[in-house]
């Protein structure tokens, strides 16, 4: 980011990164706490995500406020506009991946005390894994302004996609073999495409830090499916 001559305008595009990055470190922490929660059936962690969402909230209102107000004040034009607006996006993002861990705290709580064997948890954890291994690249890639990292995980997008069918039909399975697993498969269920759409948040950002280090949008349709995949080159854009 270059240098302004008003020194307080680096200032206020600084803390607007500084604001994304501890959004993004917030939300990695509450997905994993989480997870964590429904694993250890553990109601107490699965509350300080609840209680931790409001922080998250504020933070997302502060960026907002902030970059409207520096927008109105400073008149930005080119990268730093695109600066700007991307801080809103990847604001709304982070909360609402927020939003999604919450939910899952929220099952864990309403799952208390159900019969739950841990085997059917298994394929649930393997799916947060990967969420949160593309939740890390990607904030990573937004600190480094790295859009091939960005692109790496955009690409990959349907792999938890596919996670989640496969998890799904298992856990159908589950439910028609012991009716005691249906109550709980099916906050499961819940879970799962809670995670699922965590990752397509993360996609959202990746095609946000592709548009602030170009300034241009991401062309290609989303990899769904193994046929229609074709990983996306740095220049195929808009």
């Amino acid at each position: 980011m270059s240098e302004h001559i008003v020194k307080s305008y680096d200032e206020d595009l600084m803390e607007l990164s500084r604001k994304i990055a501890e959004m993004g470190g917030l939300t990695e922490t509450m997905l994993a706490i989480a997870i964590k929660a429904l694993v250890r059936g553990d109601t107490d962690l699965a509350q300080r995500v609840i209680e931790t969402d409001v922080r998250l909230d504020v933070l997302e209102k502060d960026i907002e406020e902030k970059a409207i107000l520096t927008i109105a004040k400073r008149q930005p034009l080119a990268v730093d506009l695109r600066m700007i607006v991307s801080s809103i996006r990847l604001a709304a993002d982070l909360e609402r991946i927020g939003d999604l861990s919450k939910n899952i705290a929220k099952r864990v709580v309403a799952i208390n005390g159900q019969f739950a064997p841990q085997k059917i948890v298994s394929g649930v954890v393997h799916m947060s894994d990967l969420a949160l291994d593309r939740m890390k690249r990607i904030i990573d890639a937004y600190i480094q302004r790295d859009v091939q990292a960005a692109l790496d995980v955009w690409n990959h997008d349907e792999e938890i996609d596919h996670l989640y069918n496969s998890l799904f039909r298992e856990l159908l399975t589950y439910m028609m073999e012991d009716p005691r697993n249906i109550g709980f498969c099916a906050h499961l269920l819940f879970c799962a495409k809670n995670i699922e759409r965590i990752g397509d948040h993360a996609t959202n950002i990746a095609e946000t830090i592709h548009y602030l280090v170009t300034g241009k949008s991401i062309l290609a349709d989303r990899p769904r499916t193994e046929g229609a995949y074709k990983p996306l080159d740095p220049e195929d854009h808009i």
